[in-house]
C-alpha cells in the first residue's frame, strides 16, 4: 500500500499543486510560534520541551488517527496516507522557485534570478556573478529535493512498514520546518529567545536526517556517475560544515561532473560562509574548498532535474519491488 500512497501522491500534487503559503503551510507556523510561546521560558530543559510538542506531538497524533481510521476502513487508511503526503511530499512545493529562476535566468536577467533566489534562500545575493548563481541553485535545489522528496519518502516507508501510517512523513517535516524557522526567526532579531532551542532542533534534525541524507546521496550515485559519485562522496563530503549536507551535495556533485562548494567572495553570500568549510586538506579538491569538476553553467539546471528524477524512479521501483514480493508472500 505505500507504493499506491506515494505514487498517487505525486500524482495529485504534479496535477495540483499546493499554492504557496497556503493555509496548511501557516497553520504549521501558527503552531510553532504557539508553542514556542506558551512553552519556552529559556530555561534549559524548556527546549527539549518545547522540541517534543512540536515535533513529536503532531507525529504521535497522526499515528493515533492512522490506527484508528485503519481500524474501520482499509481504503480509508490509504485517503489518510495519500492526503497527508500530498501536503508533505513533492517537488511542487519548492520547485516554483527554481522554475522561476531558470526562466530568469534564460531571459538573461540576472537582476531577477537573484531576487527570487535571496527570496528563497534568505540570503544576500545582489552581487553573485551568474556562475556563483547558478551554483546556488543548484545546491539549494538539490537539498530542497533531499527535504522535500526523499527524506520524507524515507521515514514515511520505515513508520508506515511497522504499522504507523505517515507518522513518519509528519515527523521528517516538522523535525525540518522547526529547524529552519528558529534559525531563520534568530537571524530576523537578532537575538532568539532561547538560543538552546535553536541548537537543539538543528542537532535533533541531523539525527533524525541521518539515514535519509546517506538513503538520497546513494540514489544519486546509482543513477548518476558512480565512480566519480562514490568518490566525491569518500572525499568531498567534508568539506560543508554540516555532515548531512556534505554527503548528498558530494555525491551529487561527482554524480553530475560539477564544481560545487567553494569560498565566494566576502560580503556577497553570508550564508555560504556560515555553513562551508573549507578546511579539508585534499590533492582533488580544487585551492577554493570546491569540489572538481565542470563550472556550473545553465545547461546543468536540466541535468540537476534528470538526477533527482531518475532517483525518484529508482526508489519507487524498489517500493514496487517490495509491495509486490509483500503481496505475493
Amino acid at each position: 500500500m505505500n507504493f499506491f500512497a506515494v505514487l498517487l501522491a505525486l500524482l495529485c500534487e504534479q496535477l495540483k499543486p499546493l499554492r504557496h503559503g497556503n493555509g496548511v503551510h501557516q497553520g504549521v507556523i501558527g503552531w510553532v510560534r504557539w508553542t514556542g510561546r506558551n512553552f519556552d521560558a529559556g530555561r534549559e530543559h524548556h527546549a527539549s520541551v518545547v522540541w517534543c510538542i512540536t515535533v513529536i506531538g503532531p507525529a504521535l497524533l497522526m499515528a493515533l488517527v492512522y490506527l484508528l481510521v485503519g481500524h474501520f476502513s482499509l481504503l480509508l487508511a490509504l485517503g489518510l496516507d495519500v492526503l497527508v503526503l500530498y501536503l508533505t511530499l513533492g517537488f511542487r512545493q519548492f520547485s516554483h522557485y527554481f522554475t522561476d529562476i531558470r526562466d530568469a535566468l534564460e531571459r538573461g536577467d540576472d537582476l531577477e534570478a537573484r531576487r527570487l533566489l535571496s527570496e528563497w534562500r534568505h540570503l544576500d545575493a545582489s552581487e553573485l556573478p551568474r556562475t556563483e548563481l547558478v551554483r546556488h541553485v543548484v545546491e539549494h535545489s538539490l537539498l530542497a529535493a533531499h527535504r522535500h522528496v526523499f527524506g520524507v519518502f524515507f521515514w514515511f516507508v520505515v513508520l508506515s512498514t511497522l504499522g504507523l501510517g505517515p507518522a513518519g512523513a509528519v515527523l521528517y517535516r516538522m523535525a525540518e520546518f522547526v529547524s529552519r524557522y528558529w534559525a531563520f526567526k534568530s537571524r530576523t532579531l537578532d537575538a532568539p529567545t532561547n538560543m538552546r532551542l535553536m541548537q537543539l532542533s538543528r542537532k535533533l534534525f541531523g539525527f533524525i536526517d541521518y539515514l535519509p541524507a546517506r538513503f538520497t546521496a546513494v540514489g544519486f550515485t546509482i543513477v548518476g556517475n558512480f565512480e566519480e559519485a562514490v568518490n566525491g562522496w569518500r572525499r568531498d563530503a567534508g568539506l560543508w560544515l554540516h555532515p548531512n549536507e556534505g554527503i548528498i551535495l558530494a555525491s551529487a556533485a561527482g554524480a553530475l561532473g560539477l564544481q560545487l562548494g567553494g569560498v565566494a567572495a566576502p560580503g556577497i553570500t553570508p550564508d555560504r560562509s556560515k555553513t562551508f568549510d573549507a578546511g579539508v586538506d585534499s590533492d582533488a579538491t580544487l585551492a577554493d574548498g570546491s569540489t572538481p569538476g565542470q563550472l556550473p553553467q545553465l545547461g546543468h539546471l536540466q541535468s540537476v532535474v534528470g538526477l533527482i528524477w531518475r532517483s525518484v524512479v529508482l526508489w519507487m521501483l524498489l517500493l514496487a519491488l517490495l509491495t509486490l514480493a509483500n503481496l505475493v508472500g
